[in-house]
């Protein structure tokens, strides 16, 4: 489990990507670079973390899912995602 403190300073940049989304658009159109510099650097979406939905963690996070390896397979083996089963072979 991630700190609370890392999860929540995710989603304070989340916040700040969708505030700044608009204006940082225009402005990059526009070619006003020293304006675009001006902008809280949060507010930029490529610093933005996938994290697990269930337990935070950052790496090995499946987009489609939204979850972490651990917990996809933990879910998975419990039969609660439809279609999803373990290989065999």
């Amino acid at each position: 489990m991630a700190k609370i403190s890392v999860i929540a300073r995710n989603e304070k940049r989340k916040r700040l990507v969708q505030k700044y989304a608009a204006l940082r658009a225009r402005l990059k159109r526009e070619g006003r670079w020293e304006e675009l510099h001006k902008l809280p650097r949060n507010s930029s979406p490529v610093r933005v973390r996938n994290r697990c939905f269930a337990t935070g963690r950052g790496r090995a996070v499946y987009r489609k899912f939204g979850l972490c390896r651990v917990v996809l397979r933990q879910l998975a083996l419990e039969g609660k995602i439809p279609g999803m089963r373990k290989a065999s072979w």
